[in-house]
């Protein structure tokens, strides 16, 4: 039996947030179009376009695609992704989450202390701070986030608590040490920080960092950086075929720490 979960918004077309099918192997692509026809004429659109679909915790898109095969005993949950955003501002909705990401300069207290003392402030926001040379672009940060809350909803986390699995993730590290010495926040380097909670909040522990907030930038010169430091050959590159190979090795880099 394959288990499917449905989260957010997309348990309006199915009035129910788990589905289970009598199947022992079908692909992504078959299990989309089943619950495609399991939606009445009443109910809401199933919309493929803007989901993340994840195995027992990993994004599919770092597998095999729709193309993945599904086995008996796999979870699926089946994400809603909406997109935002505003020119001085970049945030998106993952499932019922809001995520923001801040971009901040040089902190005048050490690292630590500083994401401890935000966090205090706001306890019910999940915070973290990446080096921002190890994102290669909103959209890679995006996709590395949606795997960590994915692998929490699966119970499969690296480590205890989010912000630290989302660390470990953009650092492609199993060791907690190793994940803040390399892609943690840096007292004298540029930073992001993610935010992830209520929009309310969000907006509040924005506006309380306006001093330090900086406009976001692209990422241009981190491609070769993150080439090198996660040992990404041109062969390697070559071989994926898809418009941003280096950004789907970097997210299979993220989930394939899950095994």
């Amino acid at each position: 039996m394959i288990t499917v979960k449905l989260l957010g918004g997309i348990r309006k077309s199915f009035l129910s947030d788990t589905v289970s099918i009598e199947k022992n192997s079908m692909s992504v692509s078959d299990l989309l179009d089943f619950l495609q026809g399991l939606v009445q004429k009443n109910m809401p659109v199933f919309d493929t376009r803007n989901i993340l679909v994840a195995i027992n915790g990993a994004d599919s898109s770092v597998l095999q695609g729709n193309e993945t095969l599904l086995r008996d005993g796999d979870v699926i949950s089946i994400i809603p992704v909406v997109h935002g955003g505003s020119k001085t501002r970049t945030n998106f909705r993952i499932s019922n989450y809001h995520v923001e990401l801040i971009r901040i300069g040089k902190t005048s207290a050490d690292p630590v202390r500083f994401l401890e003392s935000i966090r205090t402030r706001f306890p019910t926001i999940v915070i973290q701070g990446i080096r921002s040379k190890y994102i290669l672009s909103v959209n890679h940060a995006k996709r590395v986030i949606e795997v960590s809350l994915a692998a929490n909803k699966a119970g499969t986390l690296l480590s205890n608590k989010v912000e630290t699995d989302m660390l470990m993730r953009f650092a492609a590290s199993k060791q907690i040490s190793d994940a803040i010495s390399k892609a943690g926040l840096q007292k004298d380097g540029d930073s992001i920080l993610i935010a992830i909670g209520r929009e309310s909040l969000v907006n509040k522990l924005v506006a309380d960092l306006n001093p330090m907030v900086k406009p976001m930038m692209p990422f241009p010169k981190n491609a070769n950086f993150l080439k090198k430091e996660f040992k990404i050959t041109k062969k390697e590159l070559d071989c994926v075929m898809s418009s941003e190979p280096l950004e789907d090795l970097l997210v299979e880099r993220s989930a394939v720490l899950l095994h």
